[in-house]
């Protein structure tokens, strides 16, 4: 192509958060587009991925992945088109997905990029046919394996990763119960999404409400917040239930997550599960093929939450972390 132009903009990580996120902690910069070695490919990136497991990232504390570097580009997931390559199993016009993080354009040597169907929305492969869809698939396939006429309560039932946690589950015949803020995000997850009923945290009779939502009890806990939704979900646990432990978005801000029914642990004989779906890339090709054809046919929907331009990446990240999103948060990026 030959409008590749002479630099591209990036945005890095200025300064370690001290609390909750400020736009401080990042800095946009322009920088020169560089020359490719051979293996190479050059990627203008058309949508950035916002997620919440980045926040996590730029702390210093040790982590299951190594920190965010000062001064670096950010971390992110994306999805664009090859504009230049020295790399024979990439061709200029391929759309492919990667992590090139919160940039323009990136360069990459080819071997963490996907070649993308064209047939599905480019960005859905941020979402459903994605890193938040992989864990959802992943939670519900490997860790819960719900029945039918079992009853999942979902977390963050909105959002990008919840919405396909719940879908997934009534495909297998369960009774879903979700978990989300405002009664603006349940409408949608009951009337658009399909789950059987959603609870709002925010109404503050949570335990009650998921109570009367769950008349015979949790066989299975899809967990993405922690905190109070984790506490009123194992209140209501049945014997063997299993939890996939999926996310603490409650405590990103350096807040402790006691669990106050952690008696129930033992009393239900509970099975618990912490996983990071990056360290099970064997089952990505099944999950991906099949949530493909899931959004491909109707049968999983998603919604998007999509900010203009990489200047906006920060305070759309922000919003993210404290549920301003709509579903899966993007950075459209051309």
């Amino acid at each position: 192509m030959n409008d590749i132009p002479p630099s591209y903009q990036r945005v890095v990580l200025a300064a370690r958060p001290r609390g909750p996120v400020a736009p401080e902690n990042f800095r946009l910069e322009t920088v020169a587009v560089p020359a490719l070695a051979d293996g190479q490919v050059l990627v203008r990136n058309h949508y950035l991925s916002l997620d919440p497991y980045m926040r996590g990232r730029m702390s210093a504390a040790k982590s299951y992945a190594s920190s965010q570097a000062l001064d670096d580009t950010m971390i992110g997931g994306t999805v664009g088109q090859v504009v230049a390559s020295r790399n024979q199993d990439y061709q200029v016009g391929e759309f492919v997905g990667g992590m090139l993080g919160w940039s323009e354009m990136g360069v990459s040597d080819g071997e963490l990029l996907r070649k993308l169907d064209t047939r599905i929305p480019l960005s859905a492969f941020l979402g459903a046919v994605g890193m938040p869809g992989m864990a959802a698939w992943y939670g519900i396939n490997q860790i819960l394996a719900p029945a039918d006429g079992e009853t999942v309560v979902v977390s963050a039932a909105s959002g990008a990763v919840g919405s396909v946690v719940g879908q997934l589950a009534r495909l297998r015949g369960c009774r879903v119960v979700g978990i989300a803020g405002g009664p603006e995000k349940c409408a949608y997850v009951v009337d658009q999404l399909g789950f059987d009923a959603c609870v709002d945290y925010k109404a503050g009779t949570l335990e009650a409400d998921l109570a009367a939502a769950t008349p015979d009890g949790v066989d299975a806990i899809f967990e993405n917040v922690g905190g109070a939704c984790l506490d009123a979900a194992l209140a209501r646990t049945n014997a063997y239930a299993r939890i996939a432990l999926c996310g603490l978005i409650a405590g990103f801000n350096a807040k402790e997550l006691p669990i106050n029914n952690a008696r129930l642990l033992l009393i239900n004989r509970l099975s618990v599960r912490g996983f990071i779906v990056t360290e099970h890339m064997e089952f990505w090709p099944q999950g991906l093929q099949e949530l493909g054809e899931l959004v491909a046919g109707h049968q999983i929907k998603y919604r998007e939450s999509v900010a203009d331009g990489l200047a906006a990446a920060p305070e759309a990240f922000i919003g993210l972390l404290q549920g301003r999103n709509f579903g899966k948060q993007l950075v459209k990026l051309i």
